[in-house]
């Protein structure tokens, strides 16, 4: 059987974020836990998991981090033992045989409440998202403190409304596809974190562009991640934000961007030049570097305030 070409891809993806997650996980707590879900093959992202801790020696030394792996593959247990001798003392690992909706007693017997939890569900079929287990295993994955979640899911299967509704506040995503013809998988970030967030959103595009994947833009073409998103239809994108919310600033533009579209906050920034050049929109103040806090305008609305 191929192997599936999402299984690179979320390798990449799951060792980026776990990087990035674990520098303010173990700023702010001694104990943290990664929690891996598989409702179907575990892929290579249980090594990639733990090999990405073993690099992180340093950082994870005198804390306590906890991996749990859930999955029905009966050579979970051996693949966690051949690498578990290189990882640090600071790192337990615990596999649980079942489906996923184990996770949440896999969470609680861990003592992942109250500390920094990182979540991975893969379910390439969506049978746990479509199913009755769906609200209790992300309800769980989100009662970190703080809670981040990857997510790899079927595009149609409401990836997003679940981790929101879960009480994910923030919720980032990119529905991709190896090829025109093979049907678009999301994956998704549900975090509380807008550092995260960022990072999350540049990850996918990083490890997908490398894989050569594609990505559903906003009309719904496949375009190549590689390519650089259209500044003039996300330009417009941010004039409509703008004419039904009011002034926002570039960080609040830059978080819409990162929620509400598949691009970028870097792509937000180059759009939003791209305007200010153009006249259609204006900053305040006028001068100096486009930061965050500087207050973005639509210009009809600058101009009957002046009037």
């Amino acid at each position: 059987m191929p192997r599936d070409p999402y299984d690179a891809v979320l390798c990449g993806l799951l060792a980026r974020q776990l990087d990035t997650w674990l520098t303010g996980a173990l700023r702010r707590s001694r104990r943290v836990t990664l929690a891996l879900a598989y409702a179907g093959p575990v892929g290579g992202t249980v090594e990639a998991a733990l090999g990405a801790l073993t690099d992180a020696a340093d950082r994870v030394h005198g804390r306590r981090v906890t991996v749990v792996a859930v999955g029905v593959d009966p050579d979970l247990p051996a693949r966690l033992g051949a690498v578990t001798s290189r990882l640090p003392a600071d790192v337990a690992v615990y596999p649980v045989p079942g489906a996923p909706d184990r996770l949440p007693v896999a969470l609680k017997a861990a003592g992942a409440a109250g500390a920094p939890t990182f979540t991975v569900l893969a379910d390439p079929a969506g049978v746990v998202l479509g199913g009755p287990a769906a609200m209790p295993l992300l309800t769980a994955a989100a009662a970190g403190r703080p809670a981040d979640l990857l997510l790899a899911v079927p595009a149609d299967a409401g990836g997003p409304a679940a981790l929101h509704r879960a009480g994910f506040p923030l919720v980032t995503g990119v529905e991709t596809s190896p090829a025109d013809d093979e049907p678009a998988r999301l994956l998704a970030l549900g975090t509380g974190s807008d550092r995260n967030l960022e990072a999350g959103k540049e990850a996918i595009w990083q490890v997908g562009a490398t894989a050569g994947f594609r990505y559903r833009d906003l009309d719904g073409v496949a375009r190549d991640l590689t390519a650089a998103p259209d500044a003039d239809r996300l330009g417009a994108l941010l004039v409509a934000e703008l004419a039904r919310s009011g002034p926002r600033t570039v960080t609040e533009l830059r978080r819409h961007v990162l929620t509400a579209t598949p691009y970028r906050a870097a792509d937000a920034v180059r759009a939003l030049t791209v305007l200010l050049d153009a006249g259609t929109v204006i900053r305040e103040p006028a001068d100096g570097r486009l930061g965050g806090d500087v207050l973005i305008h639509p210009v009809a609305e600058s101009r009957l305030t002046e009037e």
